[in-house]
């Protein structure tokens, strides 16, 4: 597996860089809007193509390069389902799964730091976020942060895993890069205690001063959704009720660009075709489903996703490379379910 973990010095960031291999799929955890420029200097040099761009929390103390990203390679955005950012591509709960090639890392809700701060699992290591870091542990004095919150994910999630599982923060004020679970239980200062009401006695009495670039970076980092001021993809979005009103129309095909499991835990729209926008390429030359559907005479293909930002970037996409009659919904499935649009469970 390609690994790798970059540093920003201003915020003291851990950024996390995976793939299966050379030439492949590639992820990225907790981006940082400054070092854009070297993350996709080093896909380039590794030949990855950026498929996802995960934030573990709302940050504070830097603005998240998770939108610049997604402008740059058309990226999936992905949060926990609890985050109140705008717009995000993917949102996910415990026990998810954020697949790329070769890569699957389990989903573990660690609220406490923040109400939406999540943790990213694979096999060996664990991406902590600002949950558990090395011989400490995340604020939780803002951003809806509760110590209770904080021991519970600390002690009867994170810790529960086995002892020699690496830990990898989102940061460190230390110079230290990793860290074992086994090594936090024995040496972690904020972990030697003895209830649940000691843990939050410390934390509450930390008496931190809050971040420097918090005033900018939150409200910054709540607002990254997709831009629709491109004509292209004002003039194909589709509103949730017209949207209804076409559904079952003839020759207009509704296609899901959702992973299967979010088709799985959520529902389709009833007769729609599948063709997940990771494989966006492959559906849209010919011989591919989108490729097939649109290039038929009369045929008006509707994008959609869990929130209409996948959708509008599919969009913009396929016009560019010279496909007609294709719209989008906008606010994806999330906007056609709230103004009642019908639902139905997802075969196989």
């Amino acid at each position: 597996m390609i690994f790798r973990q970059l540093f920003e010095p201003v915020s003291s960031t851990y950024t996390y860089l995976l793939a299966s291999r050379i030439g492949g799929e590639a992820l990225i955890i907790d981006p940082v809007f400054e070092k854009v420029d070297r993350y996709i200097q080093l896909l380039e040099e590794l030949d990855l193509q950026l498929v996802k761009a995960v934030d573990t929390h709302t940050h504070a103390d830097h603005v998240t390069a998770l939108g610049a990203l997604r402008d740059l390679t058309r990226c999936v955005t992905v949060m926990g389902e609890r985050s109140k950012v705008d717009v995000i591509s993917m949102r996910v709960r415990e026990g998810d799964k954020v697949a790329i090639e070769g890569v699957k890392l389990e989903v573990l809700e660690t609220p406490g730091h923040t109400d939406d701060s999540y943790s990213f699992l694979l096999p060996d290591r664990v991406f902590t976020g600002d949950t558990l870091l090395i011989r400490g542990s995340g604020r939780t004095d803002f951003q809806n942060g509760n110590p209770y919150d904080s021991y519970e994910s600390i002690f009867n999630k994170l810790l529960k895993l086995p002892e020699e599982t690496l830990i990898y923060p989102a940061h460190d004020y230390k110079g230290d890069t990793v860290s074992t679970i086994g090594e936090e239980k024995a040496h972690n200062p904020r972990l030697q205690v003895g209830s649940a009401q000691e843990y939050v006695d410390i934390m509450n009495n930390l008496n931190l001063p809050n971040p420097k670039q918090m005033d900018v970076a939150v409200p910054a980092n709540l607002r990254i959704g997709y831009k629709n001021a491109d004509p292209v993809i004002q003039k194909g979005t589709l509103g949730t009720f017209e949207a209804q009103e076409r559904l079952g129309e003839p020759g207009v095909v509704f296609v899901d660009l959702r992973e299967d499991f979010e088709r799985q835990r959520d529902g389709i729209i009833a007769g729609s075709a599948h063709a997940p926008y990771n494989a966006l390429g492959d559906s849209s030359r010919p011989g591919g489903l989108l490729h097939t559907l649109a290039g038929e005479p009369g045929k008006t293909v509707v994008l959609y996703c869990a929130h209409g930002e996948r959708s509008a970037l599919a969009l913009k996409a396929l016009n560019d490379t010279g496909f007609t009659g294709i719209l989008h919904l906008g606010g994806g499935l999330k906007a056609w379910r709230d103004d009642g649009g019908p639902v139905v469970p997802a075969s196989g």
